[in-house]
């Protein structure tokens, strides 16, 4: 599967939302139900638990033919082999974790404008998140929400492909894919779901 379809559903994980069976277990059950990209975000645990967890969803993420990246951490990525990283705005720049990482693992940037998108392009990025679209609780201090309108201009800003994130959900992700976006990436939607696969399995047949 190339980048841009694995893109289409990709599922950001957040160890406090997640139900009673825990964060891998609901990963393995949206993996299994066709989520193909999966991004490790814990900004609180600490290096060992996130090398402990990240080496366990890797091993999901092989399982499952699934694109598996750490947010933020290069040196967590590093350590255990992860597919790529994903690098927010204040994050180390992508030269620099390209330079670290090497020419094969996936670098994904977060981006508001169409000159943040050039940028990362520009840089080496491999595909671009539209962080945020609508308001989200997981992201309470984010600035204000891109809209589709947004998503629009960044989807024609650069060739790469464009993910969208913030305040996802089945009722306007189709919208978001009609905006110009390749797919869609969740967080509660999928992880505070009482039943993980099936909201994926709704997610992708919104999606189409």
């Amino acid at each position: 599967m190339n980048l841009r379809d694995a893109l289409r559903l990709y599922l950001v994980t957040d160890p406090d939302l997640c139900g009673p069976g825990g964060l891998v277990s609901t990963c393995e059950a949206a993996l299994r139900a066709g989520v193909k990209f999966l991004q490790l975000r814990d900004k609180a645990s600490s290096t060992g638990d996130l090398v402990r967890t990240a080496s366990e969803l890797l091993k999901l993420a092989q399982a499952h033919q699934c694109c598996f990246v750490v947010n933020d951490r290069v040196d967590v990525a590093l350590a255990v082999g992860a597919h790529g990283v994903h690098l927010g705005a204040d994050d180390m720049p992508v030269p620099l974790a390209r330079k670290i990482l090497g020419a094969d693992p996936v670098i994904g940037v977060s981006v508001r404008t169409p000159e943040e998108a050039l940028t990362a392009w520009k840089e080496g990025a491999n595909y671009l998140a539209a962080n945020i679209v609508f308001a989200t609780p997981t992201k309470p201090d984010s600035r204000s929400p891109l809209g589709l309108s947004g998503v629009e201009r960044l989807a024609r800003a650069t060739p790469l492909p464009l993910v969208a994130i913030g305040g996802i959900s089945r009722k306007n992700a189709g919208a978001v894919i009609r905006a110009g976006a390749d797919g869609v990436a969740v967080v509660s939607a999928i992880m505070a779901a009482p039943n993980p696969a099936e909201a994926v399995r709704t997610l992708l047949e919104e999606l189409g």
